[in-house]
């Protein structure tokens, strides 16, 4: 069974589109912030609110989708990226920043925020067969890393057009936003087109049975789930991409259009490591492919700050890159490949909020090491040594739990 062209078009659309806004913000959120005159402590509080907020949207959005509808979550989703989105561009007021970081869906990260992404997946998982989720989980996230790239290329060298055509920085940044609130138009729009085969199927559950955050029969595996991926999240809130982009500008000097230069490579690179992910989770496994992909990606990480130069420090991330992201697909399609089907959009949203609140609680002290010459590494070396307690565990716990495909092949 397939879902209809029309929908599989328009999910890769709203997908591309998203990413492409998340790329330009998370190469200029940062800056933006600095050049309002916020402090580190202050860029980095606002950063965790702006986490928290995406996270606790995304958890009441995705839980009630199955049941409310997957279209009306994700038409409410984009609403609140076109309000994030132009509160941001318009206001330099710490405290409307705050609630528009907060209640709005803006992304520090330069990946995927709100109820999007869990929805999208269930809606994907929904209409494929398990032979194919793992691929076409893929190409959803290359099409994402290709898009996100872009933006982060259109981000920088756009802030950089707009300020040699003589306007100043802060207004360079401005419109940026002002691009990512219009994205969220077309969001609203392309959600509202999809058809009903992307809804949930009928779901019966049992007589005084109670549903938790929208699940019943896979509470017990996806609470274990989501423990594991807040630890690798907590991790990566270290190294936002806004951080990142952030720590190279400090360090080495680079402008913008350097800083764009390089995340549109990170992100093409991870586009690749997402396909190259198929073939080798469909020889060793799905949960296998997750954890011996992601450990040398974690050592390079570490490497980084370590770096004396420039060209040395992006090596160590364009190599991080090429490993990091293969178990991206892989864990989308094992949470959705071992959750009943009418429970994915909640199994999906529980999950990835998990990641997004424990992923907001590292850039309040990432940022505050980064105000502090001597501290300035401490960033890289927490989330490589929290990813890898991460990948042991998740071997440990799940290696033994298959999906439909390799039980059906074992």
């Amino acid at each position: 069974m397939t879902v209809s062209t029309h929908d599989l078009r328009t999910l890769f659309a709203a997908r591309m589109l998203r990413m492409f806004a998340y790329g330009i913000i998370g190469v200029v959120l940062v800056l933006y912030l600095a050049q309002r005159g916020l402090s580190d402590a202050r860029i980095g509080l606002l950063l965790t609110f702006t986490l928290l907020g995406d996270a606790a949207l995304s958890l009441w959005l995705s839980t009630h989708a199955d049941r409310w509808g997957r279209r009306k979550a994700m038409m409410a989703g984009a609403a609140l990226m076109i309000a994030g989105g132009a509160a941001m561009a318009v206001t330099g007021n710490f405290g409307w920043l705050l609630v528009a970081a907060t209640i709005g869906v803006i992304s520090p990260t330069g990946n995927e925020v709100g109820p999007f992404l869990a929805v999208e997946q269930a809606c994907l998982a929904q209409v494929i067969a398990d032979r194919h989720r793992t691929r076409v989980f893929a190409w959803y996230n290359v099409a994402g890393y290709a898009a996100t790239a872009l933006g982060a290329l259109v981000g920088g060298t756009g802030a950089a057009a707009l300020q040699w055509a003589g306007g100043s920085l802060l207004a360079s940044y401005q419109v940026l936003f002002g691009a990512y609130a219009a994205v969220g138009g077309v969001l609203l729009w392309l959600s509202s087109r999809l058809s009903a085969a992307v809804e949930a199927p009928p779901h019966v559950v049992p007589a005084g049975a109670r549903l938790f955050l929208g699940l019943h029969e896979s509470r017990g595996l996806v609470a274990r789930l989501s423990a594991l991926f807040a630890l690798d999240a907590f991790g990566g809130g270290f190294i936002l991409q806004s951080v990142v982009a952030y720590w190279l500008h400090q360090k080495f000097q680079v402008d913008e259009a350097t800083l764009g230069a390089v995340f549109f490579a990170t992100n093409v690179l991870s586009g690749l490591s997402a396909l190259a992910a198929v073939p080798l989770a469909r020889r060793i496994g799905l949960v296998n492919t997750m954890v011996w992909t992601h450990l040398p990606s974690n050592l390079l990480l570490m490497a980084v700050p370590l770096m004396p130069t420039f060209p040395l420090a992006v090596v160590m991330l364009l190599l991080r890159h090429l490993l990091s992201q293969m178990d991206v697909p892989t864990r989308q399609s094992y949470v959705n490949a071992i959750v009943p089907p009418a429970e994915r959009s909640a199994a999906n949203g529980v999950t990835g909020t998990a990641r997004q609140f424990a992923a907001a609680l590292a850039p309040t002290i990432a940022g505050t090491a980064l105000g502090v010459a001597a501290l300035t590494g401490v960033p890289f070396f927490a989330a490589g040594g929290l990813k890898i307690i991460y990948d042991l565990n998740l071997w440990r716990m799940f290696r033994t739990v298959k999906p439909p495909e390799e039980r059906a092949a074992g």
